[in-house]
């Protein structure tokens, strides 16, 4: 049973609001991009300026929002951040320097992290802890949701009244996500009684104890390790997939197909653990689910029918979806409480960089070769598999070292 059916409604819907602006908010800037210059150049620059700034601000939002006896509020105003910081950018494209605009998409993107790991991270808060598994089942079907809903939503309204209202679209999504932040529950009572808490430290050492804690917890490591190349390497998917629907159907456009299969199969796979959770350790749902995906993008690699490539990627979906339900149970279970916000934030940031990374070296290497960029893709996810397994037989080994630090 969840502690609040009506609380953990109004979370739901503010992360699958936030979440589907957010996915919204990518296409739109790269047709306004497009429409504004003629080129898709300024859109890409726009989005990698808004992904790769997450690198900074995860692991300093964290640790902010860690030290708040009200972190629901300062989610709530990094979101609107971020909204006003987006809606900036499209008012300013075409009318000052690009590169001026590139750099307000990078201030705006370091807010980017909660809609994704600050989020996530508040959700022990709202449901009773018996709930939690299914709970992060849930959140993690917003994400596909998010990205299937998204990307059509910014299509339809900017071919119906062009990519300006696209992208106020996807403001106002973000912006009507403010109010369930902001009353999300307050912080422990530990966190709220300063009067008996020590001084507390400098961010600059809150932040450095967060990356201490990942680098000391093998469990928190392999998820981390996990997330960053298989994020990686799905870039490679994602690079691949219109030049895959230009081969086997003809046409580039076909492309987003794959994506929206994709899409599709991890909204049902969170939905079905959502529904029937998963009675194992959280790192062998890890590993099943990534070694799924990574077959999947090589069976796509190898296709010859763009049936068989659409049926590859709606099952790689289905185990996307609860990969990162398996992700966020090991970092719940594993992080201290007093750096639980930051170290959900801190790797949101590295899977947004080693996505954005990973796009860089899938495009290159596509140009040459798209079933190379898949089994490159293919195989990141062979790494991630093997990181869990020798960091998860590790931990098994040293049981005592982990009690210690617990």
């Amino acid at each position: 049973m969840l502690m609040d059916r009506y609380g953990f409604r109004h979370y739901l819907t503010g992360a699958a609001t936030a979440r589907t602006g957010d996915e919204m908010s990518g296409p739109a800037l790269l047709l306004l991009g497009l429409a504004v210059t003629g080129s898709p150049a300024l859109g890409s620059a726009l989005l990698a300026g808004l992904m790769i700034s997450s690198g900074v601000g995860g692991p300093v939002l964290g640790a902010v929002l860690d030290r708040s006896p009200a972190p629901g509020r300062l989610l709530g105003l990094a979101l609107a951040v971020y909204a006003g910081g987006v809606a900036i950018v499209a008012a300013l494209v075409g009318s000052v320097p690009a590169a001026f605009v590139v750099a307000l998409a990078v201030l705006a993107g370091c807010a980017g992290p909660a809609l994704t790991g600050g989020w996530s991270a508040q959700l022990p808060r709202v449901v009773a802890p018996a709930a939690v598994a299914r709970a992060f089942s849930l959140d993690a079907a917003t994400y596909g949701a998010a990205s299937l809903a998204g990307p059509a939503l910014a299509g339809v309204v900017a071919a119906a009244l062009g990519a300006r209202w696209a992208v106020a679209v996807a403001v106002g999504l973000l912006a009507a996500a403010v109010p369930a932040a902001m009353r999300m529950p307050r912080g422990t009572a530990a966190a709220t009684e300063a009067s008996d808490a020590p001084p507390p430290r400098p961010l600059h050492a809150e932040i450095a104890l967060g990356v201490r804690a990942i680098a000391e917890r093998p469990p928190l490591l392999a998820a981390t390790l996990a997330t960053m190349l298989s994020s990686a390497g799905f870039a490679g998917f994602v690079v691949a997939s219109p030049l895959v629907g230009q081969r086997l159907a003809g046409s580039a456009a076909a492309g987003t197909i794959l994506l929206s299969a994709l899409a599709v199969g991890s909204l049902l796979g969170a939905g079905a653990l959502a529904r029937r959770p998963w009675r194992g350790r959280p790192e062998s749902l890890l590993v099943t689910t990534t070694a799924l995906l990574g077959t999947m993008f090589a069976v796509i690699a190898a296709a010859h029918a763009f049936a068989l490539a659409i049926a590859a990627a709606f099952v790689a979906g289905v185990a996307e979806g609860p990969q990162l339900a398996a992700v966020f149970q090991v970092r719940h279970r594993e992080a201290p409480e007093a750096l639980r916000s930051q170290l959900f934030t801190t790797a949101a940031s590295v899977k947004m960089s080693a996505f954005a990374l990973g796009s860089a070296a899938a495009g290159a290497l596509a140009v040459h070769s798209v079933a190379a960029c898949l089994l490159a893709a293919a195989g990141a996810q062979a790494l991630a598999v093997a990181a869990v397994a020798l960091l998860t037989a590790r931990a098994r080994r040293r049981p005592e070292a982990r009690t210690a630090r617990a």
